[in-house]
C-alpha cells in the first residue's frame, strides 16, 4: 500500500475518533481502547484483493448512519418543540375552561385545532421515519459489510467467488468452509433475539482473532458465516477448523448473567479447476449438512462430489 493511502486512512481513523468523542457526553478509556483495537484489526487485514480496498478500510472507520443519526435527532428537536407547543396551546385551552361563562364552540374548536395540528406533526414524523428507513436500507444494499457482525457480507462473497473462479486455474491451493451456529433458533427462543445477535457478534470475533490476515471471512445469512483459506493445504485447512470449533466450544459468552453454550458445525471442501461459485458453495453445503447429521459441533470435508 502506498504511503499517501496510509495517511489518508490514519487521518480517517484520528477524524471519526475525535468526531465520537465531541459528539458523546461522557468518554471514557476503555471506549477510545476498543476503537483503536477495532482500528487496528482493519489495518492489519487490508490487502490487495477487490473487495479490500482502502475505500473499503475507510468506510469501516467512519461511521456510514452518523449523518442520518443527527437527521434524526434533528427531526426529533423539531417534533418535540412543536409537540410543546401544542402541549402550552392545551393548557391555555383548559385554563380558559375555569371562567364562570364557557364558550363551548369556542373551546370545542380549539381543541379540533390542536387535535388536527397533532394529527399533522404524527405523520410528518412517520413521513421522515420512513425516508431515513429506506435511506439506511440503501446504505445496507451497497455496502461490502454486514452491519451487525462487521465482516464481509453475502454480496461480497458473490463478488469474491466471481474473482476467483474467473481465473479457472489456479496456481495454489485454496479451501472454502461453511459454518453454521448449532441451534441457533433455540438460542434465540430460550435467551431472545437481543443474545442472537450477541452470540453472532461472538462467533464473528473469533474468527477475525484466530484466522490469517489473508484469510475472508463472510457472513453467509442467518447464522451462517463463509471463510476463505487461501494458499494452505487440506492438513492445515482442517487443524484451522479443528481449533475454531474448540475456541467457540469452550468460551462460553455471558448474557444477562447467563452462560450460553455455543456450538458450531462447519462443512469445507476445496477449489477444483473449473469451479463455479455455485458448485463451490455448494460441495461444502454437503460437507455441513454431515456434519450437521452425524451430532453438530464437527467438520467434514467434501474434497470432491462424494468424497
Amino acid at each position: 500500500m502506498k504511503k499517501d493511502d496510509l495517511k489518508s486512512l490514519i487521518t480517517q481513523m484520528y477524524d471519526n475518533l475525535m468526531s465520537n468523542i465531541d459528539n458523546q457526553d461522557d468518554v471514557n478509556k476503555e471506549q477510545v481502547t476498543s476503537y483503536l483495537r477495532d482500528s487496528i484489526d482493519i489495518i492489519t487485514s487490508l490487502n490487495d484483493d477487490k473487495i479490500d480496498s482502502i475505500e473499503h478500510a475507510k468506510s469501516a472507520f467512519n461511521n456510514q448512519y452518523q449523518e442520518l443519526a443527527n437527521k434524526s435527532i434533528s427531526s426529533y428537536e423539531y417534533t418535540n418543540q412543536r409537540f410543546e407547543r401544542l402541549t402550552q396551546l392545551h393548557e391555555e385551552t383548559l385554563s380558559s375552561c375555569t371562567e364562570p361563562m364557557i364558550d363551548v364552540p369556542t373551546i370545542t374548536e380549539k381543541f379540533n385545532d390542536i387535535q388536527t395540528h397533532m394529527m399533522d406533526e404524527v405523520q410528518k414524523a412517520n413521513d421522515i421515519i420512513l425516508q431515513l428507513s429506506n435511506q439506511v436500507a440503501t446504505l445496507e444494499r451497497d455496502s461490502n459489510l454486514d452491519s451487525l457482525t462487521k465482516v464481509f457480507n453475502r454480496k461480497a462473497l458473490s463478488t469474491h467467488l466471481s474473482h476467483l473462479c474467473g481465473h479457472k486455474d489456479l496456481k495454489h491451493e485454496l479451501h472454502l468452509l461453511i459454518l453454521d451456529i448449532d441451534d441457533f433458533k433455540i438460542i434465540n427462543d430460550t435467551y431472545g433475539h437481543v443474545a442472537g445477535d450477541k452470540i453472532l457478534i461472538f462467533v464473528a470475533n473469533i474468527l477475525k482473532k484466530t484466522l490469517r490476515d489473508g484469510d475472508k471471512i463472510f457472513r453467509y445469512g442467518g447464522e451462517e458465516f463463509v471463510i476463505i483459506l487461501n494458499r494452505i493445504d487440506a492438513e492445515h485447512c482442517q487443524q484451522i477448523a479443528s481449533r475454531l470449533l474448540s475456541l467457540v466450544s469452550d468460551n462460553k459468552p455471558i448474557y444477562k448473567g447467563q452462560n450460553i453454550n455455543v456450538t458450531i458445525s462447519i462443512g469445507g471442501t476445496k477449489y477444483i479447476n473449473n469451479d463455479t461459485p455455485d458448485s463451490l458453495i455448494a460441495r461444502a453445503d454437503k460437507g455441513l449438512y454431515r456434519a450437521k447429521t452425524t451430532g453438530k459441533n464437527k467438520m467434514y470435508s467434501e474434497l470432491t462430489d462424494g468424497v
